[in-house]
């Protein structure tokens, strides 16, 4: 006696490995596995670049800025026993608070700046990009401080003294008395630039028509 055949699977009932189907491959082929979103490693990291050069050379305009913004410390010079000694005309004063504030105030600004314009040249963002601008950002600040104490009065304080004579008062020294106002400079920039890419940053379109692991979903 021969055994009956099995009938054929009605053909709305396919095989679940349908769902894992991987669609056609090939260039500009939607849905491809293997297609390359956004410009190449190369180029980001050529855009870094230029991003970091871009925005270090911005400490430049920071840095005349701070000389031409920042409060003056007045110093005063006098002779004690046949020896120049230079002290603080205003001994409450807070002149030398004001200059640091002043260079912490306009390192958020810079930032804030930079990082807008950074985002409008190039919305997609990237890590490198992100890396450039903050590398830049440091680099700019401490050419805007280095920049600053060479514009400002001279750094030797006891032949300033001599020159003006006794008893009468010059300005101190350029100087930042807190270091950690040449990171006001990159941390806004960081911050803008992640908000800006959070709120207005390009988004990647939902594929449609395929399965949960990139496959032709099962019927």
């Amino acid at each position: 006696m021969t055994a009956p055949l099995t009938p054929p699977p009605p053909p709305h009932e396919q095989s679940t490995y349908q769902g894992w189907q991987v669609p056609p491959a090939g260039p500009g082929a939607v849905g491809s596995a293997y297609r390359q979103d956004g410009p190449g490693m190369k180029t980001e990291v050529r855009e870094a670049a230029v991003t970091t050069v871009a925005v270090a050379l911005g400490g430049v305009l920071l840095g005349l800025l701070w000389w031409w913004l920042a409060p003056r410390v007045p110093l005063v010079g006098d002779v004690t026993d046949g020896n120049w000694v230079v002290y603080l005309k205003e001994t409450e004063g807070e002149q030398a608070v004001g200059v640091d504030g002043t260079f912490t105030l306009l390192g958020l600004a810079f930032g804030a700046v930079t990082a807008l314009a950074v985002f409008a040249v190039r919305r997609r963002g990237g890590v490198p990009l992100v890396v450039g601008l903050a590398l830049g950002a440091l680099l700019g600040s401490l050419l805007a401080w280095r920049v600053g104490v060479w514009l400002g009065p001279a750094q030797d304080v006891i032949a300033h003294a001599k020159d003006v004579g006794k008893g009468v008062t010059f300005s101190a020294p350029m100087k930042l008395g807190a270091k950690g106002a040449l990171l006001a400079w990159p941390l806004a920039g960081l911050v803008v630039h992640l908000g800006l890419t959070a709120l207005f940053g390009p988004r990647d379109p939902e594929p449609q028509g395929y399965g949960p692991y990139g496959g032709v979903p099962a019927p």
